[in-house]
C-alpha cells in the first residue's frame, strides 16, 4: 500500500478509537477506494499513523475480519476481502428495487425495535442463543401506498455491529446490511402460510389468507449476520426464476 493509501485513514474523532479506526478503514473498502485484494497497512504503519496503541489497532482489524472486510493471512498481510457471488435461488434482492420494478412508488415503515438480549419468543422463532446480542425489528415494505410485504428481522451485533448505531430512518435494514455488510453462505427457504390475525391486519388482507413466507438466514464464514422472515399476501404475489442445467439463464 503506497503513503496516499495510509494518508485515507482519517478518524472521525466520535467515539473510542479502535472504532473510528474500523470505520474509517470500512467506509474505504464499501466505498470502492479499497477494492478486493488491496493490501490494508500493517499494524505498527497505522499505530504511527494514527497515534494509536498497538492493543486498539489490532481490535480495529479483528472487528473488521469479523466483518468479512478484510482478511488476515500470518505470512502475506492483511487485504481487502472479495465480495461473494451469489447465484439463482439465492439471490438477496432489495425490496425498494423490487417494488420499483413494478412500477410502483416505495416506501416503508419502522413498527418495532429492540436491541440487546433476544425475547424468548425471538428466540425460538429464529432459533437463537438467548445470549446472543441481536437487534430484532419488524418493518412493513409499502408499494404505492398499500401493503407490499412484512418483514420481521434479527441482526447479529457481534458481526455487524454498526448496526447498533443505525437507525434504519432512510434505508430500510435489509438494504442496509447490503450496503455495510458481507455474506458467503445464505439458506433460503420458502413455504405457505395462513395469515394470523396481527398479520393480517398490517398486510391489509382477511384473516386465515395464504401467503407466501420466505425465509432467509446469511452467514459471513461461520459467524451469522441475518435472519429474515417476509410475508407476502400470496394473492398478490409470485416469485419466478428461468434456469438451465448449468445454473440462471
Amino acid at each position: 500500500m503506497s503513503d496516499n493509501g495510509l494518508d485515507a485513514v482519517k478518524l472521525d474523532g466520535a467515539g473510542p478509537v479502535y472504532d473510528q479506526i474500523r470505520r474509517a478503514i470500512r467506509d474505504l473498502v464499501l466505498n470502492g477506494a479499497w477494492p478486493p485484494g488491496t493490501s490494508v497497512p500493517p499494524e505498527h504503519a497505522l499505530m504511527e499513523r494514527l497515534g494509536a496503541s498497538r492493543m486498539t489497532v489490532h481490535r480495529a482489524l479483528v472487528q473488521l475480519a469479523r466483518e468479512g472486510l478484510i482478511t488476515r493471512r500470518r505470512r502475506s498481510g492483511t487485504v481487502v476481502a472479495s465480495p461473494p457471488a451469489s447465484h439463482a435461488m439465492l439471490d438477496i434482492l432489495s425490496i425498494p428495487d423490487e417494488v420499483r420494478r413494478l412500477g410502483q412508488d416505495y416506501s416503508f415503515e419502522i413498527l418495532s425495535r429492540r436491541d440487546g438480549k433476544p425475547a424468548p419468543e425471538v428466540a425460538a422463532l429464529f432459533e437463537l442463543k438467548r445470549a446472543a446480542p441481536v437487534i430484532h425489528l419488524v418493518t412493513r415494505h409499502l408499494s404505492g401506498g398499500q401493503p407490499h410485504v412484512l418483514e420481521e428481522r434479527v441482526i447479529h451485533l457481534a458481526t455487524v455491529p454498526g448496526a447498533a448505531d443505525e437507525s434504519f430512518e432512510t434505508v430500510p435494514p435489509g438494504d442496509w446490511l447490503l450496503q455495510h455488510s458481507l455474506w458467503s453462505q445464505a439458506e433460503h427457504a420458502l413455504s405457505a402460510v395462513a395469515a394470523g390475525p396481527r398479520e393480517a391486519e398490517l398486510l391489509g388482507i382477511g384473516r386465515g389468507e395464504p401467503c407466501l413466507l420466505v425465509e432467509r438466514r446469511t452467514w459471513n464464514q461461520e459467524s451469522p449476520v441475518t435472519a429474515v422472515r417476509l410475508l407476502y399476501p400470496g394473492g398478490r404475489h409470485r416469485f419466478v426464476g428461468r434456469f438451465g442445467p448449468y445454473g440462471r439463464v
